[in-house]
């Protein structure tokens, strides 16, 4: 498996009223990226909290929102993120999705690209 130093996490805002459409876009995205050469971690929904569990570090740490859903990706480079950008724009199912989501089932979204610590 390549060294993946480009990681990208995207956290949603979902729409309760549109979360099986919010499913089946992260069923399409998943398989459009690594169409496309990247690995996908996953599409993660909210649940509840197990019982008993408090956030570590009391006083610094919380319980994130309800309605918020994490995807997790990565690409080897930023060579390679670009390249799945250009191309999966000219996939007939990126072409697709990018129609179909047009106007996306969550209500917004905020990425942040990030790279493996060194251990």
């Amino acid at each position: 498996m390549p060294d993946y130093k480009l990681v990208c996490e995207v956290r949603y805002k979902l729409d309760p009223d549109r979360l099986d459409e919010c499913a089946d876009y992260a069923r399409t995205w998943i398989t459009l990226i690594r169409r496309h050469g990247g690995v996908h971690y996953g599409f993660f929904m909210p649940r509840e909290a197990p019982a008993g569990s408090p956030a570590s570090f009391a006083g610094l740490g919380s319980t994130g929102p309800a309605n918020e859903a994490i995807a997790l990706f990565a690409f080897p480079d930023d060579e390679a993120y670009r390249s799945y950008r250009a191309s999966v724009a000219t996939d007939p199912e990126g072409i697709e999705a990018n129609r179909r989501f047009s106007a996306p089932p969550f209500r917004s979204h905020r990425r942040c690209f990030l790279e493996p610590a060194s251990v």
